[in-house]
């Protein structure tokens, strides 16, 4: 009999664990599913009372044709046929689309230009860089509008730095013009997002192993061919972080346009969130301000889905 031959009448461990009853029904080992479920009732219960009900009433209110103070009267689906039917409503909804580019396609890609130089050039301080760029998340929004308002004012420093170049023509007061008072609005929420982006992708972009750029580099890769075909695929999913972040800010931003302009001049500026504001507490439609409110939701539902599917999809082996 050799060393590792078992004694008789001893069974070793794997025999043991073989002789072992299996779960009845083939279930997995472990505490039944019903503890399970018991584990994650606290959590659910706050995100049932702090999320699902509040949805859950607002989609009852939207239902309901009320003034938020006399008794409401059964309105059915009407609310949400006004979204089409309004043109003011259109509108708010056409401007959050175009505040998507300026809130994620051009913090996205400032971001990518940003980081990939910082990253690239191995730049001294680089936390202290982070912090800089990082620096306008920190800050309330009130404020950055207030700052912003007072730049885009007719006295202010945007129109005192053109009339300095000699470009006094194209002095203007920003917020108070038609044409430019939502790309004005738009390039606050660029410069706001595109120091979380950056710092997104410099996260991702630091943990791409070094090898694979000396690899490139010997191979001949300039520094735009490293970019594409190591950079770029190693933080989709911090661009699918960043544009998800991006994209909610943009659909639900309220404060900035509240702050800046309210709206104006005209409709030029009103987005879906002003509109809920402006119609539950200005002007008494709490069942249509309902109604906009759970459509914007479902809007930023919608799209927070599809940009996560996208970008599961191209990462999938």
């Amino acid at each position: 009999m050799t060393a590792t031959s078992a004694r008789p009448g001893r069974t070793t461990a794997p025999a043991r664990a073989a002789r072992r009853p299996r779960p009845a029904g083939g279930a997995p080992p472990g505490e039944p599913r019903r503890v399970a479920y018991l584990y994650i009732l606290p959590a659910f219960a706050i995100y049932a009372a702090f999320l699902l009900f509040p949805i859950g009433r607002a989609v009852q209110l939207s239902l309901y044709d009320w003034d938020g103070l006399s008794l409401g009267r059964w309105a059915g689906l009407s609310n949400y046929a006004d979204l089409l039917a309004d043109e003011r409503l259109r509108a708010a909804f056409g401007h959050a689309a175009v505040l998507l580019v300026f809130y994620a396609v051009l913090p996205l890609a400032v971001g990518l230009a940003l980081a990939a130089v910082l990253n690239h050039a191995k730049v001294r301080g680089l936390g202290f860089f982070r912090t800089v760029i990082f620096l306008p998340q920190v800050i309330a929004m009130v404020v950055v509008a207030v700052a912003w308002r007072r730049v885009y004012a007719p006295d202010g420093s945007l129109n005192d730095l053109l009339r300095a170049v000699g470009l006094d023509g194209l002095a203007r007061g920003w917020l108070g013009d038609y044409a430019f008072a939502l790309p004005a609005v738009g390039v606050v929420g660029t410069w706001f997002e595109s120091g979380l982006v950056t710092v997104l992708l410099l996260a991702g972009m630091s943990r791409v192993p070094q090898q694979l750029y000396e690899a490139a580099r010997l191979e001949g890769a300039s520094a735009v061919r490293e970019f594409f075909a190591i950079t770029l695929p190693a933080v989709r999913g911090e661009i699918a972080v960043a544009l998800t972040l991006t994209m909610i800010a943009a659909l639900r931003t309220f404060d900035l346009v509240y702050v800046t302009t309210r709206g104006g001049p005209g409709d030029s500026t009103t987005v879906p969130s002003f509109e809920v504001y402006r119609r539950a507490f200005e002007n008494g439609q709490v069942g249509s301000a309902a109604a906009i409110g759970v459509t914007l939701t479902a809007i930023i539902f919608v799209v927070s889905f599809a940009v996560n599917r996208l970008t599961d999809r191209a990462t999938a082996p």
